[in-house]
């Protein structure tokens, strides 16, 4: 595979003591100082209010950190493509569905079974947003948020347009919480641009290896990042927070992992 190269030029991110990327980044930073409070998220005034009855916590995660991620930019969200990636999608939601499946009734609320796709997330930041640009929705397991970087940088090698990354997973209720390892919610968001400009924070450069991934510096944050697929994201969160030149690798599919050099 030829390297990739990306700029970044947002970040968002919210999780249990992360409360957006202006706080994450300091935390990230300095991580010792890292505290796992409950996760905030802020509402979401862009959609209607009909709409907005209709979120879960999964679409709730996504746009929050979708919004945190460009807010610093000057770029226009009805010409931003996405890549929207989420190892389950909205788990609640089918948590929702299986049990009035398992119920003498059966019958499914038309709007839950509206939020069952997996681009339901996509779906909605288009509403918002007033977006048509295209979007893509993806699932790898614990690899997506890797899949979803090499995807957003394989298009934007495309077509030279900026693209927003989007990653997010949350827990499901029980029981099938008992057969996932994801314990809380966490959702990062990259804006990605073909072009540096005023707002880049750094240059990244992919390519695949089979070098071992990094981990993290301090035992709760490197739970995060093994046992949610999303968080998988934290060493290059890290490394983006310190604004100092990195080689990491995170994981990828079928042996591979993806390096990654940051260039602030």
């Amino acid at each position: 595979m030829t390297a990739l190269q990306v700029f970044v030029d947002g970040v968002g991110l919210y999780a249990p003591g992360l409360d957006g990327w202006a706080n994450a980044s300091a935390v990230l930073a300095a991580p010792q100082t890292y505290l796992a409070t409950p996760l905030q998220l802020p509402g979401i005034d862009s959609l209607p209010a009909a709409e907005r009855r209709r979120l879960g916590i999964a679409v709730k995660l996504a746009m929050a950190v979708g919004y945190d991620a460009t807010r610093q930019s000057p770029v226009n969200l009805q010409q931003l493509g996405t890549v929207f990636v989420s190892s389950a999608g909205d788990c609640d939601n089918c948590h929702q569905i299986l049990e009035s499946l398992a119920s003498s009734d059966r019958a499914i609320s038309p709007t839950r079974f509206h939020n069952a796709v997996h681009n339901a997330a996509a779906g909605y930041w288009s509403i918002a947003t007033g977006s048509q640009q295209p979007s893509t929705s993806l699932s790898a397991h614990d690899a997506g948020f890797g899949a979803a970087l090499l995807e957003a940088a394989c298009q934007i090698h495309s077509n030279a347009k900026p693209c927003l990354l989007v990653a997010f997973d949350t827990p499901y209720p029980q029981p099938l919480r008992a057969l996932s390892s994801i314990p809380h919610p966490f959702g990062v968001a990259l804006l990605l641009t073909p072009q540096r400009s005023t707002t880049t924070i750094g240059r990244l450069t992919l390519s695949l290896t089979q070098d071992p991934v990094n981990h993290m510096p301090t035992p709760d944050l490197e739970a995060m990042r093994a046992n949610v697929p999303a968080a998988r994201a934290l060493p290059l969160l890290s490394a983006l927070a310190t604004r100092q030149p990195q080689d990491f690798v995170i994981e990828y599919l079928q042996g591979l992992n993806l390096a990654v050099t940051l260039q602030p």
